[in-house]
């Protein structure tokens, strides 16, 4: 086995092995996201009107998309999309109108999810001199 994988393994078995980490990766949710009112105005008015295309283009404005579809990323990538695939959009607005707008909302204003937080954290907590040492450059 790996040197350095025994050393990870026999570190993880020590009983504050998740407090250690907690220095690291202090993984705290954030609040909940805003949403512009304007914005949230235009998906209501979609949402009751049922203009699927509408709704969809609202949503997709969000920060955070209220259902988890394979499609959507695209969708957002190449708005044009949704006028060339109306199964799909037909599809993904029946998920949106069962949920209903409560929910829609309360999907669309989640916080962030702690792994998505993690990225930088690593970097951070090394700069803050944590191990007693001042981190240097390659060079």
């Amino acid at each position: 086995m790996n040197h350095w994988t025994q050393l990870s393994i026999e570190y993880a078995n020590q009983k504050s092995y998740l407090d250690g980490l907690f220095q690291v990766y202090p993984t705290i949710p954030d609040g909940l996201r805003e949403i512009d009112e304007t914005l949230w105005g235009n998906v209501e008015s979609a949402f009751k009107r049922q203009k699927n295309e509408g709704l969809l283009r609202e949503l997709l404005k969000l920060e955070l998309f209220p259902i988890k579809d394979s499609y959507v990323a695209y969708l957002k990538r190449d708005k044009a999309s949704i006028e060339r695939n109306p199964r799909t959009v037909n599809r993904i607005c029946g998920r949106l109108y069962e949920l209903g707008l409560d929910k829609l909302y309360e999907r669309c204003s989640e916080p962030k999810e702690t792994n998505r937080q993690i990225g930088p954290m690593f970097r951070n907590w090394l700069r803050k001199k944590s191990l007693g040492i001042t981190p240097v450059g390659l060079e």
